[in-house]
């Protein structure tokens, strides 16, 4: 056995760890710059309560508030060229992927030259950012825990992260009493990301004892917590009776947040995948148990009736799409995704592909 594990994340976790913010970001500078969505977070009162905090310590703040859903290359830009300008001596991402992801790379453009696009493609590198210390209000994309920042070329459409070791977070804090404003469908989303991401891991050409471990437990926690969270997110929607007492809500959100964190650190060492079980067995068969099934065939089937019962299920049809798109489609993965199909167990062929897209109309 031979492994190498590495990941420089300080995460703090607990309920209304917000709280402590100046003390976590205090050691990087004394002017931050806030990199927000344009509306949640001011609406929730949560950018409100951090800048109070910050106003508290004495540090400085600049809001840069434009990143969007699927965020832009050129919208780093736009945020690094105010980090630089502003002088600012760290970031600070208070909202869900997007903006976390954003974030990472406004800190990386702050302090490097040239064209993004080089660097999310590996014809340059740079172990150099601001410091970054992400408060996510979202469970699911675990940007929190690595060095991921998946962003998008406007001009080619192409969604790709940037990845190196210096935008992985300074700090993480993971605070589960901010997922609550999320809507249900939102939490479905993230929750049932979470999974992906740790199920990838757990499963991926380069996992390693550390990432097993980890992966193992947080697919426990979401299978046993994601759905009933859900469910009660929604009751309370639909003004319907509470699905879970005070303290049951208290342990799932601590659960489902916490596997979020654990996939986006999982994935920062093991990588993302694709299929297939067969030539994977042992570790499908052992995810497969947690939801019941007893082998790794059968852990498809379970998966499916979770993301039914997350509301979740639909096609490409519904999404928009036509089998007229598949070429396309196949094409952009081999631009986008090979280093997935090299984490992949088994050998990927762009059949296997094509059929995996006829099977999702």
């Amino acid at each position: 056995m031979e492994f190498s594990y590495f990941l420089p994340v300080h995460i703090q976790f607990g309920w209304d760890k917000v709280d402590s913010v100046a003390d976590f970001v205090k050691p990087y500078g004394n002017k931050a710059l806030i990199v927000t969505g344009r509306i949640s977070a001011k609406k929730s009162g949560l950018y409100d309560r951090v800048t109070a905090k910050l106003d508290a310590a004495h540090i400085e703040h600049v809001l840069f508030d434009q990143v969007d859903a699927n965020p832009l290359t050129t919208t780093a830009l736009d945020g690094a060229t105010l980090a630089k300008s502003e002088s600012c001596d760290m970031v600070i991402a208070i909202g869900g992927g997007s903006i976390m992801d954003c974030a990472k790379g406004i800190a990386f453009m702050a302090v490097n030259e040239g064209d993004i696009n080089d660097y999310i493609f590996n014809r340059k590198t740079s172990d150099k950012a601001l410091p970054l210390i992400v408060i996510p209000t979202t469970c699911g994309t675990g940007s929190e825990g690595n060095g991921f920042g998946v962003l998008t070329n406007p001009e080619t459409g192409d969604k790709k992260s940037l990845r190196c070791n210096a935008i992985v977070p300074k700090v993480s804090i993971v605070d589960p009493a901010v997922m609550g404003t999320m809507p249900p469908h939102v939490l479905a989303s993230v929750g049932f990301d979470a999974l992906c991401h740790n199920i990838e891991a757990y499963t991926s050409k380069t996992a390693q004892p550390f990432t097993d471990a980890l992966a193992h437990y947080a697919v426990t926690l979401l299978a046993q917590y994601l759905v009933p969270l859900y469910k009660h997110v929604k009751a309370m929607a639909e003004s319907k009776a509470a699905v879970l007492n005070e303290t049951q809500l208290t342990k799932a959100w601590e659960s489902v947040t916490l596997a979020s964190t654990i996939g986006g650190m999982v994935i920062n060492t093991a990588g993302v995948t694709q299929y297939t079980w067969s030539a994977n067995p042992d570790k499908f068969g052992a995810l497969a148990r947690i939801f019941n099934h007893g082998d790794g065939s059968e852990l498809g089937e379970a998966l499916r009736l979770i993301v039914h019962d997350l509301d979740l299920t639909t096609n490409l049809t519904e999404l928009g799409l036509t089998k007229k798109d598949i070429p396309w489609l196949v094409d952009n993965v081999y631009v986008v995704a090979t280093g997935n199909i090299a984490n992949t167990v088994a050998d990927v062929s762009r059949e296997d592909i094509e059929m995996l897209y006829k099977k999702m109309f």
